[in-house]
């Protein structure tokens, strides 16, 4: 039997998302990283012609900037994908998991409302099983904000899925 690859994604734990909410995810995800094969870290940049500039007015997150700057120290073996969207799954990175094994994926990081949601749904969609470590998620506009994005991950890929520790 072929062992199956052990694969976290972190999503977006940098320095502009860290605040009182947040502040104490950066040492646990960092420490938590050693658990797995293969790692992903999200890092969210807004270019100009972003959408959220376009569509929300928003704009922090411009490249370059102190904010879009990783809050933890990511694994040797990460890798760090820049994203300029919500959601970093795309075609290719649905392959690259594929290509190494990964059938389920545990997700961790900043917003649990936001784009840990929408990473989650986007694997549960393409066929690889999402697992949300609640406890390993935050959202910097509060303990509302994430115990909101839990309650709509458990209708979203299931209760199953979400979890707060192994």
């Amino acid at each position: 039997m072929t062992k199956k690859t052990n694969c976290l994604l972190i999503v977006d734990v940098q320095k502009g998302f860290i605040n009182d909410a947040t502040r104490h995810l950066p040492s646990l995800i960092e420490a938590a990283q050693a658990d797995f094969d293969l790692v992903f870290a999200t890092r969210f940049v807004n270019p100009d012609a972003s959408v959220f500039r376009r569509y929300m007015n928003w704009g922090r997150f411009a490249p370059e900037s102190a904010e879009t700057e990783l809050a933890f120290a990511p694994a040797l073996h990460a890798v760090v994908i820049e994203k300029t969207i919500y959601s970093c799954v795309d075609d290719g990175f649905c392959r690259s998991l594929r290509a190494a094994g990964v059938e389920e994926i545990t997700l961790c990081g900043i917003d649990t409302d936001i784009c840990v949601t929408k990473c989650a749904v986007d694997l549960f969609e393409r066929g690889i099983r999402p697992i949300v470590r609640a406890d390993l998620c935050g959202s910097h506009a509060g303990a509302a904000a994430h115990k909101r994005g839990i309650e709509t991950l458990k209708r979203f890929i299931g209760e199953g899925q979400v979890v707060q520790k192994f």
